[in-house]
Order: C-alpha cells, then sequence, then structure tokens
C-alpha cells in the first residue's frame, strides 16, 4: 500500500508538472499572438492615418476649385469634411493599437446605439455585396454555358422547336 500510495502522488506531482508547463506555453503563446495583433494594428493605422490624409487632402482641392468657380457654400462643407478627415488621419497615425481600442470600446460604452446601427449598417452593406456578387457569378455562368462549346440548354432543344408546322412545306 505504501508503495502505491508513493506512485500516486509521484503521478500526480508529475502530471501538474507537465500542466503547469502547458499553462505557461499558452500563456506564451497567447502573449505572441497579442504582441503580432498589437503590431498589425499599428502598422494599419498608421497606413490608414496616412490614406484618410492624403484623401483630405484631395477633398481640400475640391473645396478650393469650388471656391474659384465661386460656389462658396459646397466650398465650405469640403473643408468641414477635409478637416475631420485630417483630424481622424492624425490620430490614426499617432494612435498605437491599445489606445484605438480602447477609445472604440469607450465610445461603445457612451453610445451603444450607435455601435448597433453601425453594426446592422455594415451587416446591410455586406450583405448587398454578397448579393450583388451572387448574381454577377451566376449569370456569367449562365453565359459560359450558353457559349462554351455549343452545348446548353439551346442545344437540347430540337432543331424546328417552337415554329409552326406548317403542311406540303
Amino acid at each position: 500500500m505504501d508503495s502505491s500510495g508513493g506512485a500516486d502522488a509521484g503521478t500526480r506531482e508529475k502530471a501538474q508538472e507537465v500542466a503547469g508547463q502547458a499553462q505557461e506555453k499558452v500563456q506564451e503563446a497567447a502573449g505572441d499572438a497579442r504582441s503580432r495583433v498589437r503590431e498589425q494594428v499599428n502598422e494599419r493605422s498608421t497606413d490608414a492615418g496616412q490614406r484618410v490624409q492624403a484623401t483630405a487632402s484631395e477633398i481640400r482641392g475640391v473645396g478650393d476649385e469650388l471656391r474659384k468657380q465661386g460656389k462658396d457654400q459646397p466650398a465650405k462643407v469640403a473643408d468641414q469634411v477635409a478637416e475631420r478627415a485630417e483630424r481622424i488621419g492624425s490620430y490614426l497615425e499617432r494612435s498605437d493599437g491599445d489606445t484605438i481600442l480602447r477609445d472604440v470600446e469607450d465610445f461603445g460604452r457612451r453610445q451603444p446605439w450607435a455601435v448597433v446601427l453601425g453594426g446592422v449598417a455594415v451587416g446591410f452593406a455586406a450583405s448587398r455585396m454578397l448579393k450583388a456578387s451572387s448574381q454577377r457569378r451566376q449569370s456569367q455562368s449562365r453565359s459560359e454555358s450558353f457559349a462554351g462549346n455549343g452545348q446548353g440548354y439551346e442545344s437540347e432543344l430540337p432543331p424546328n422547336a417552337g415554329l409552326p408546322q406548317m403542311a406540303g412545306v
């Protein structure tokens, strides 16, 4: 009985050691994944910020052109849009992933309905895009079956199908 109790304790101790090592590996892998995601968010937010600022510059140019044409009211609107885009671009460029995620979470807590409506809008837009691409693929496959090698629905019909039969001709 003594030896079996000692073996059980040794097995239990070994199992706990293996479990501890596995837990350390999981935590290490999770930390690595978090840091890779953080790097990606940092990179992509900086790129997005630069693109948004470039777009803001283009919008500002449109505003200048409108002003030259004597269209002051639309030029003011373009300037306001450009200013907001520049602020967003600047924020994206200077903020790291943690800051952006924290700000998004804070906004979600302050304005939950805005987040819900944003999610609905994104879902609706995605469904429309999927529907449009599905219809395009279907029409493409239909045209390929008709134009392919003479096969398709038309080739299944007899040569005079749908034509009235004339006696003696």
